[in-house]
């Protein structure tokens, strides 16, 4: 009965093959999460002259973030008494699922892509906006001031600086003319868009890093007037949902800046042409990760009023300068 369903029903096939390939995918962000956490802690050591991790695994410590999972995993998960039971359990998945579902749209290599949507670019932001309403519910759901407090922020910041993180790629659907993630890698051929679009590269990266709510954006979560944020009720494993949720969004940020600016799995030079794909993909992923790191070793954290201040005030009126700069331009490459 098994195999005449596999083989008269092609749906599900489809499905046991996509879910298995979905696993795969996850087994592979677990393991980045994993020692992506790794590497920032041995980066920022090394930046700040100490060793970082260096017992849990032998020298390198490579078994200390497993370690640390484990612990969270065998804690003690506690709700609150005058929580909303059900809100205070859903929120952390809320805030996780979006965070896997944009890599489906994200291309790695010309041929290692999970689903090729027209409108990729459009997805990625639509899907990803979603894990505010996770914070938010997290922090409202806690029945604390202090993780009420802290989904405030985040979504006055998240909504924020969305703007002019949406507006910093316009520059590139003008001149590329899709919002599919792989006519823009192709359109990078002749020129990666770091080159051809520098103001709306340098507004992206920034506000990525105010989506991420990581340094010198973590308001959400800051520990010295906060606490912890909207997470501060939280323990255990649901409390890791959170974090897991923030690196596999760091993850598919730095993926997505990958292909958006930095040509995705195309070499520097058409010569080059011999090395595999992913392996020009996975070193400007790597990059983009390392100064992300950097950045939360270097700069302190923002006050909450300048932070949107910045937002709006500077971030925005450049990315929409970029805009009409561009469009300009194209046009005066079109008379020329």
């Amino acid at each position: 009965m098994v195999e005449n369903l596999l083989t008269s029903s092609p749906g599900l096939v489809n499905f046991g093959i996509f879910f298995l390939l979905a696993t795969v995918l996850l087994l592979v962000v677990l393991g980045f999460v994993t020692y992506g956490i790794l590497a920032e802690r041995k980066v920022m050591g090394y930046m700040q002259l100490r060793h970082g991790p260096n017992h849990v695994g032998g020298r390198w410590g490579l078994l200390q973030t497993v370690a640390d999972v484990l612990k969270l995993l065998l804690k003690e998960d506690i709700i609150p008494k005058m929580a909303d039971r059900l809100l205070f359990i859903l929120a952390p998945v809320i805030a996780f699922a979006p965070s896997f579902m944009v890599l489906a749209a994200i291309p790695f290599t010309d041929k290692l892509q999970f689903a090729d949507i027209g409108v990729g670019l459009l997805y990625y932001i639509a899907i990803s906006g979603i894990t505010t309403l996770g914070i938010v519910t997290g922090g409202w759901a806690s029945n604390n001031k202090y993780a009420l407090l802290g989904g405030m922020r985040a979504a006055a910041q998240m909504i924020s600086y969305e703007i002019p993180l949406v507006m910093s790629v316009i520059g590139i659907i003008l001149l590329t003319g899709s919002l599919n993630l792989n006519d823009i890698v192709d359109a990078q051929r002749n020129g990666w868009y770091i080159l051809l679009q520098p103001i709306g590269f340098i507004v992206f990266l920034i506000a990525s890093v105010a989506e991420l709510n990581r340094t010198p954006f973590d308001l959400p979560e800051g520990e010295s007037e906060l606490v912890a944020g909207y997470h501060v009720e939280y323990s255990g494993f649901r409390w890791a949902f959170f974090m897991l949720a923030e690196y596999v969004y760091l993850f598919a940020m730095a993926a997505l800046t990958t292909v958006l600016f930095l040509g995705g799995w195309l070499p520097p030079l058409s010569i080059l042409d011999f090395i595999p794909g992913a392996v020009w993909f996975s070193l400007k992923f790597s990059v983009v990760i390392f100064i992300l790191i950097w950045f939360r070793v270097t700069y302190p954290r923002f006050r909450a009023d300048k932070l949107m201040e910045f937002g709006w005030k500077v971030l925005l009126p450049v990315a929409l300068a970029n805009v009409f700069l561009t469009a300009l331009i194209k046009e005066l490459f079109k008379l020329f």
